[in-house]
This record gives C-alpha cells, structure tokens and sequence, in this order.
C-alpha cells in the first residue's frame, strides 16, 4: 500500500488494496479494462482512513454492483472503491425508519424491511444495484422511486469526513441527483409503512416474476440503457425501430426487451458503446426523440 498511503496508515487499514486491477470482474456487464488501484474497505471507519491518507490529486470512483455503469476498455485513473460486500451494514431504527450503508444491495433492503413487517419499500426488489447506485440516480422501478422514500442520508468527502445531510441538501428529479461537490453516498434513511410480512413478501415475488417475464434476467446486462423520454418508453421506441437483436460484436440488444443490451458472447466495452450510440442514432434519425442514456459510461478509451 505504500505506493499511495504512508506505511503507518498502511498498518492501520482493514480493507484490500489491490494493483492494477481489472474491473470486468466487478461490472454486471462484466466488460472494463483495469483501475490503477482498487480498494475494497472493511467498513466505513476503514474507508474514512483510506481517504484521508491517499494523495488530493487521485481521483476516485465508486461502484456497487457495477449495474448501471460501462467501464471503458481502457479502465479507470486512480482508485476505484468497491462498496458492495463492504459497507453492508443495515439497520431497524424504529418500525417507520430503517438505515442501510451504500453496498447494500436494493433487493436486499426490499426484503429486510419486508421480514421485519414493514411496507413501502418493496419495489426495491427490481432494483439490480445497491442502495448507493440507487441514491446516486434516484433508481426506481414498477411506480417506485428511491428518494421518494430518503429521509436523509450519510455522505463521505474526499478527506474521509461523514455528514449527515437532510432531503434539502439534494435536488432530485427522474434518475438524476446533484448532491454536494466532491461527497458521495454512504447511507440512506428510509421511512416505511406499516405493513404484512407475508403479503410484502408475497408482493415481492409478484415484482420478481413480473421482472423475470419481461427482462433478460440472468444474462451480463446493466438493467436499463436509456431513460424513458417523457409520455413514452424507450424499449417501446427501439422496438418499433426494428432494433431487436441488432448485435455489434458481442454486444446484443435484447429480444425480450429493448431497452437492455446483453453481453452475449465476449463483448468489449467499446461493441457495447457503439451499439448504445447506434441504437440512439437510430432512434433519433426514425422518430425525432432523443434517447438519453441511463447507464454512466466512464473511463479511457483502449489505445
């Protein structure tokens, strides 16, 4: 670790630190080329250390799941922290209010809070992300939306330090969040309902069949490519555009939805974009809507 923290710092860390790291390994379309580094906390005091001690000038990515994010073939400069499988600690503050760290994975929350008797936030169960990547971009699904649910968060500063900001901190709108400059998404608090353990259940695995029927679940797929333009749907667009099973490369759009693109058979980040541009393109060039991707696409282009 002394490559980027002092070796005293380095004595005191609990997480992983590893070098040169690929990180088709951590993305759900499992295509992206390798971080300089990437650093797995142990939890979130280890992540507050990690922080405080590596150099102002390096920069610093955040992935859960890897679900709503193309990593570029070329990777990532600087560092990448990994929250999902780390800050993974979830609470029942009350029977109205839970807390769940950003690596949580959504479904997760869904069915904790539904065991535990309370309603509100089943829909979360479609989410293929973490409570992080759900906060970052407001992620929502059959009539659900995440921050209809926040009643405040926790966030974490590039010097390591943790503030709890209330809803009027954030403006929030259709999968967009501005948050404050240079902090990132470490908590939420949730406010639920009363509710039926059984029947939240129940609507669970109602939500989850429904997804399986219409997604390609089980498939290498980051969950939805574009935002649904206002009074319409993407997938709906690209359907009727003829672009069903359009393939670059080993990129796919799906058959049973258009709006997903599979890695069907060895993609490379880079069939993946330009499908995503030629789909767009497409779509524009046929019904004079511009598409707006859902997915963040970072990184450097491989040379």
């Amino acid at each position: 670790m002394n490559e980027i923290i002092p070796s005293s710092v380095a004595a005191l860390l609990r997480g992983r630190l590893l070098k040169n790291e690929v990180l088709a390994n951590y993305t759900s379309w499992r295509t992206g080329g390798p971080a300089d580094y990437v650093f797995i906390p142990a939890d979130l005091e280890d992540l507050s250390l990690f922080l405080r001690a590596i150099p102002a000038s390096l920069p610093v990515t955040w992935l859960g799941l890897g679900s709503n994010t193309l990593i570029r073939d070329g990777g990532l400069e600087g560092v990448v922290v990994i929250t999902q499988g780390a800050l993974n600690k979830i609470e029942q503050i009350n029977p109205l209010e839970v807390r769940a760290e950003a690596g949580i994975a959504s479904a997760q929350l869904a069915r904790f809070t539904a065991r535990a008797g309370s309603a509100g936030l089943e829909f979360m169960a479609g989410i293929p992300g973490t409570v992080g990547g759900a906060l970052a971009m407001n992620a929502g699904c059959f009539g659900g939306e995440t921050w209809q649910h926040v009643r405040m968060v926790e966030t974490i500063n590039r010097t390591g330090e943790i503030k709890l900001r209330p809803l009027a901190d954030f403006t929030v709108s259709y999968r967009h969040v501005i948050r404050p400059e240079s902090e990132w998404f470490v908590a939420g608090y949730f406010g639920l309902q009363p509710g039926d353990k059984e029947k939240s259940l129940a609507y669970i695995r109602t939500l989850l069949e429904k997804r399986n029927n219409s997604q390609p679940t089980g498939t290498a797929n980051c969950g939805s490519v574009f935002r649904n333009p206002p009074g319409s749907f993407a997938g709906r667009l690209i359907e009727e555009c003829g672009l069903k099973g359009k393939q670059l490369g080993g990129a796919r759009v799906s058959q049973k939805h258009a709006n997903f693109i599979i890695n069907e058979s060895d993609a490379t980040s880079a069939d993946i974009e330009n499908l995503i541009t030629s789909v767009g393109a497409t779509v524009e060039e046929k019904t004079s809507v511009r598409l707006i991707p859902e997915v963040c696409i970072i990184g450097r282009q491989k040379t």
